[in-house]
């Protein structure tokens, strides 16, 4: 499916994640008018006069709905597996993951439906527009902003026939569509979309399908709905069925998804997730040979997980360069360079890879990317 110019810029700016966990999905906030004028939801609670100041704040943080537990399983998992392949870098990585009070979370605005009042209001609450820096590619049209300090902006709720005028997401997830560098008059496809949408968007999942239909309704007029094409193939099989067709591919693969896994409610779910979590090397392995079969002769590949695993990342993407002759790696550290101001990398990597890791102040990731040409 071939996109007019004016679209192919925008339906490539929508969030991704991965299809390993499904968390919940945000709460939706109150009416935007109470959004933009500071309105407070609720009000505060009674200081505890017994407790220090610090311990008080704490507190009414991890209060009420918004509190997580975490799932011992999976830290214990984690802790031995990522103590082994970070180091001590694990350790602060560690305390950020664990630590919802203190995540970031950015806000991506809808160049289709932009209130002139929010600009004004996301620069009153101390964002500032993300990516400064001399990116190689950067859409006009992408417009994200984000801040130091932990909190979240409130969520809009889906209504339909209604856009929405912002998204809330990880900045870190932006980094596989800037480096897939779509162009005008492309063709490209998202071969595990939901809840984003791009181009040709495929999507196995019945319930995650649906979430991807919501997100195009709440991001995309009308008009240009149709020219999206959503898909239910098996990813595994559909480059077999749409051989060379697509000049650019996104691969944002199931994964183990770090972040959500450690909140994991049942934890017997979550030992059946870690005992399944050695196959998924094997399946992104696969989708990644159906999506070099999708792409054209020329054509590039980006690979992202929200991860932090080697065997889930460098080590899928090095079985491909092995296993394929016509494939070979695209160096990204000119993009990595640019936004090492939003982001804290891991070191040691090559040239065709980035690794995001969380740290405090810049809570973004885990996020691995990866690109690769086909020849």
């Amino acid at each position: 499916m071939r996109l007019p110019p004016a679209a192919a810029r925008r339906l490539l700016l929508q969030p991704r994640r991965s299809a390993a966990a499904l968390p919940p999905r945000p709460a939706a906030s109150r009416a935007w008018q109470q959004i933009f004028i500071g309105k407070k939801n609720k009000t505060k609670p009674p200081t505890n006069k017994k407790n220090p100041p610090e311990q008080q704040k704490l507190e009414n943080r991890t209060d009420g709905k918004h509190q997580k537990q975490i799932c011992q399983v999976v830290l214990d998992h984690f802790e031995k597996q990522y103590t082994r392949e970070l180091g001590d870098a694990w350790t602060s990585i560690r305390d950020v993951l664990t630590c919802p009070w203190c995540w970031q979370y950015a806000i991506l605005l809808n160049k289709f439906s932009q209130s002139p009042e929010l600009g004004n209001t996301l620069h009153l609450k101390g964002y500032h527009p993300a990516f400064q820096g001399p990116l190689p590619y950067l859409p006009s049209s992408l417009k994200c902003y984000i801040r130091r300090t932990p909190g979240r902006f409130p969520a809009q709720k889906h209504q339909a026939g209604k856009l929405k005028e912002y998204y809330l997401l990880n900045a870190a997830s932006l980094l596989p569509v800037l480096a897939l560098e779509v162009k005008d008059g492309e063709d490209v496809l998202d071969l595990c979309a939901a809840p984003g949408g791009q181009f040709h968007c495929n999507e196995y999942d019945d319930l995650r399908s649906r979430w991807l239909e919501q997100t195009i309704e709440s991001f995309i007029p009308d008009p240009l709905i149709d020219l999206i094409t959503v898909s239910k193939l098996d990813g595994r099989q559909f480059g077999d069925l749409n051989p060379k067709l697509y000049d650019k591919v996104l691969v944002d693969a199931p994964c183990s998804n770090d972040r959500s896994w450690l909140f994991s409610s049942d934890s017997q779910q979550a030992t059946l997730r870690l005992i399944q979590r050695k196959e998924l090397p094997s399946l992104q392995f696969q989708l990644l040979r159906s999506a070099l079969k999708a792409l054209r002769p020329g054509g590039s590949l980006v690979y992202s997980t929200c991860t932090l695993s080697k065997a889930e990342n460098s080590d899928v993407i090095n079985l491909i360069l092995n296993s394929c002759s016509n494939v070979v790696p695209v160096d990204i550290s000119e993009m990595a360079k640019a936004v090492s101001q939003e982001f804290t990398f891991l070191s040691g990597t090559q040239q065709h890879e980035l690794m995001v890791l969380p740290e405090k102040g810049r809570t973004w990731g885990p996020m691995y990317v990866a690109k690769l040409k086909k020849t």
